[in-house]
């Protein structure tokens, strides 16, 4: 008892150290705290908590949504053909390993900087939580990248204009929105997640018809025991992956989040599961109503499945379209920005990043990169490229994360309070993301 007494002051002691060595100023952090950060006039500029529950959930949600069905149904149906939907609910499995262990890891530690600082309790090695919190920035970044170039191919059916005037607009007026305050960006990404589960629902109630066959087609849509075929859909599956790339966004802003303990864990796993019900219904609607030849090369693959499906207005889809893209972009810019805000309060980027304004209290510094560097990537790569590299890096992070989760497992036990997840949860998340990694590398090797 002594020494199990022992080990466990011990521990505190060094949590502890790590935060007063880390945090700036020196001040320890406990969960559900925010360290304020000193402004450039010496005065305590703190984040505000102004994101409430309902709020987070529809931030999570418009960001996974907005990030993927919208732009990148016609690619995943050109790796995986009518299995399509298929590749959607293997993505989801791998997404939800780590979704549930990011649940217990938000509940025992809501800070920004998530994943670094989940990183950092895990193997205790500051370089190690530096890497990983630039990956996901970096993943956000190219995600807002990816999503924003998606943003052209719908505002071409009112507007033909240069693809990079178009870009540059939309990437720096959500810029201006995140820098001007948390509860305007949140307040608008909610609103405009509506406006994408509208769409989707559209989507669907048009080709209820086709879903209704869905049971006499299952032999169709059931894909053999094949191997090409498989490979495909595994193919598929990673592309698929970041349609799912958005709840782990959700840990980076803890500190403007109310009963972050609480709520970040179940928004979380909420936000997924309603994801991927939409997903399937949207995917299977969209691999059942057009030639695969033409969902495969769409550049605005919804609006071609609805005027196929029924006497819509094209430019309808079109507008929820371009309003889901957006969603999607901005809620990256706000957390790779928080992201970089958090990992420079703890002394591991330049304390420039870390700096609040006063008036607005936002990241100013932070965002004005993030938002330089999204504007680099959407214009220079293309939207293939960008979602297959945000992909690898969020596959690595979550690959990390999940070992972290381990490792406090087998040192600590399981959390006395918040949430807890069985010990194989961390385990298949490891494994699964290693595994779809290690199986796209190998197939792009091969061709």
């Amino acid at each position: 008892m002594f020494l199990a007494e022992s080990v466990r002051k011990a521990r505190i002691i060094q949590s502890a150290t790590f935060y007063m060595v880390w945090t700036k100023p020196r001040v320890f952090s406990v969960p559900g705290t925010v360290a304020p950060i000193r402004h450039q006039s010496n005065q305590m500029t703190r984040l505000k908590r102004a994101i409430s529950m309902p709020m987070l959930l529809f931030f999570g949600l418009g960001n996974i949504l907005g990030a993927g069905i919208y732009v990148l149904i016609g690619k995943v149906a050109a790796e995986s053909a009518i299995y399509a939907p298929v590749a959607f609910l293997c993505a989801s499995l791998v997404a939800g390993f780590s979704a549930f262990t990011y649940a217990e890891l938000s509940s025992r530690y809501p800070h920004s900087a998530g994943e670094a600082v989940y990183i950092q309790q895990g193997f205790g090695q500051t370089w190690i939580s530096r890497i990983v919190g630039l990956l996901i920035a970096l993943a956000g970044m190219v995600s807002a990248a990816t999503v924003s170039r998606g943003f052209h191919g719908y505002f071409s059916v009112f507007l033909s204009l240069d693809a990079a005037l178009v870009i540059s607009g939309i990437v720096l007026l959500l810029g201006g929105l995140t820098v001007w305050g948390v509860r305007q960006s949140v307040g608008a990404a909610a609103l405009l997640t509506v406006a994408e589960i509208i769409g989707l629902a559209v989507v669907i109630w048009a080709g209820r018809d086709l879903l209704a066959s869905v049971p006499m087609r299952m032999p169709e849509l059931l894909p053999p025991a094949n191997l090409s075929v498989w490979t495909g859909i595994g193919l598929g599956a990673f592309i698929a992956f970041f349609a799912f790339i958005g709840f782990e966004d959700m840990v980076n802003v803890a500190e403007e989040v109310k009963n972050p303990a609480r709520n970040l864990p179940l928004a979380i796993l909420l936000a997924l599961i309603i994801a991927t019900v939409m997903y399937a219904l949207v995917s299977i609607v969209a691999v059942l109503a057009l030639p695969l030849a033409q969902l495969s090369t769409s550049t605005a693959p919804l609006t071609d499945v609805l005027a196929q499906l029924a006497n819509y207005d094209a430019r309808y889809i079109s507008a929820i379209s371009m309003l889901a893209i957006v969603n999607g972009a901005l809620i990256q810019m706000v957390m790779a920005s928080r992201l970089l805000y958090g990992m420079a309060c703890k002394g591991w980027l330049p304390d420039a990043l870390s700096r609040v304004n006063a008036k607005t209290r936002t990241p100013v510094n932070a965002t004005l990169l993030v938002v330089a560097i999204i504007l680099a990537l959407a214009l220079w790569l293309p939207v293939q490229t960008l979602a297959i590299a945000t992909s690898y890096i969020v596959l690595i992070v979550f690959s990390m994360v999940n070992a972290a989760l381990l490792a406090l497992r087998l040192r600590e036990g399981r959390a006395t309070e918040g949430w807890s997840v069985p010990i194989w949860v961390p385990l298949f998340g490891l494994l699964s993301s290693a595994a779809l990694i290690v199986f796209e590398l190998v197939q792009r090797w091969a061709a």
